[in-house]
C-alpha cells in the first residue's frame, strides 16, 4: 500500500506533489513531511489555492528495512510496467500516474558521505530526444528558493554517456532509461521537477532542510500565503559532465573523496587494478563517490562550473 495526503484549495493553482523515502534509509524527507502535515492537520496554515500531495513514505519496504532499495532501486527506470517483476515495479505503478497528475514535483533525498545540501535540476528548454523540456525557466525559480546554496545540472545526459559506454562492453546497466526516476518522469510528462538532497543520511539538520523546503516551494507557487524567502546568496552553478564506472573489485580511490571536493586538472582520482591512474581532466568537483560500487557500476561523477 502506498499512502498520500492531499490537501485542495477552493482557488486554482499548481498541483505540487512531494515525495520522501524513495530511498528507504533516506529519511530527512520524510520528518520534513510528517511536521508538514502536523502543521496543516493543526490548522496553523492552509491549502488555499491549487493542491498539495504528501507521500512520506514512498518506498515502504526500502522504508520497514532500512535500506536504500527494497528489491531493485525505485529512482532507476521509474516507468509503467504491464507486467511488474519486483516491489519497486508495483510502487512505480501507483506512483507514475501520481506524478502525471501534478504540474511540480518536489523529490527529498539525502546522501551517504557527508557534505552540505544541494539541489539537482533538469536541462535547459530543448527538443532533443533525451529529455525535451520546456518550463527551465520555472524549475530554475525553485531549485533557487528551496534554500540550498549548490545547483547542479546534467544528470540525464552524463548518465546516457555512461549507459552508451557500458553498452559498447556488453554490461549491465547500459540504457538510458535506467537513468530515469522520479524528475525525469516528471519532465516527460509535461511538468518539472527537482530533487533535494538534504545532506548526509544521519544529519540531524537534513528534516529541517526538507521542511523548510516544503514550505518555499509552497509559497513560491502561491498555494498558501506562507512568506517566501529570497534564495540564498551566492548560488553555486555545476553541470555533471560525465560519470566513471568502477571495471574491478581493485580499483581504488586515492583519498576518501566527498562528494564537491574540488579538483585540479591533473589531480589522481583513483587508481585502477591494473595501475592505470585516473586522473582530473579539466578544473571541477567530484560528485557521488561510492567507494564500495559494484564492478561496471557508477563510481564517481565530474562536474565543472554550469555555463
Amino acid at each position: 500500500m502506498l499512502r498520500a495526503h492531499h490537501f485542495s484549495g477552493f482557488a486554482a493553482g499548481p498541483k505540487l506533489i512531494v515525495l520522501g523515502a524513495v530511498h528507504g534509509n533516506e529519511t530527512a524527507g520524510t520528518r520534513g513531511i510528517e511536521r508538514v502535515l502536523a502543521e496543516l492537520d493543526g490548522g496553523r496554515w492552509r491549502i488555499d489555492r491549487g493542491s498539495l500531495t504528501l507521500v512520506p513514505v514512498t518506498n515502504p519496504l526500502a522504508y520497514d528495512k532500512g535500506t536504500r532499495s527494497g528489491e531493485r532501486n525505485l529512482n532507476r527506470r521509474l516507468l509503467p510496467t504491464a507486467t511488474p517483476r519486483v516491489y519497486e515495479d508495483r510502487i512505480a505503478n501507483t506512483l507514475c500516474p501520481w506524478l502525471a497528475a501534478h504540474d511540480v514535483l518536489l523529490d527529498l533525498h539525502s546522501f551517504r558521505s557527508p557534505g552540505r545540501p544541494f539541489v539537482m535540476r533538469g536541462p535547459q528548454d530543448n527538443r532533443g530526444l533525451l529529455e525535451p523540456f520546456a518550463h527551465a525557466l520555472a524549475e530554475g525559480r525553485l531549485a533557487e528558493h528551496l534554500g540550498p546554496a549548490r545547483i547542479v545540472d546534467g544528470w540525464m545526459s552524463a548518465y546516457a554517456q555512461g549507459a552508451a559506454r557500458r553498452r559498447a562492453r556488453g554490461l549491465p546497466d547500459a540504457d538510458p532509461s535506467y537513468g530515469i526516476g522520479t524528475t525525469e518522469y516528471m519532465r516527460a510528462q509535461g511538468g518539472y521537477g527537482v530533487t533535494l538532497e538534504c545532506g548526509q543520511h544521519d544529519d540531524p539538520a537534513g528534516p529541517e532542510v526538507a521542511y523548510r523546503a516544503i514550505r518555499q516551494a509552497v509559497a513560491l507557487l502561491r498555494l498558501s500565503d506562507l512568506p517566501l524567502a529570497p534564495p540564498a546568496a551566492p548560488l553555486q552553478r555545476l553541470s555533471l559532465v560525465t560519470v566513471i564506472d568502477r571495471e574491478h573489485e581493485g580499483d581504488r580511490f586515492a583519498k576518501t573523496w566527498t562528494s564537491f571536493d574540488a579538483l585540479r586538472a591533473g589531480d589522481l582520482i583513483a587508481t585502477r587494478a591494473d595501475g592505470t591512474r585516473v586522473c582530473a581532466e579539466h578544473d571541477g568537483h567530484i560528485v557521488f563517490p561510492d567507494p564500495n560500487a559494484m564492478p561496471g557500476h557508477e563510481w564517481f561523477y565530474l562536474a565543472e562550473t554550469a555555463r
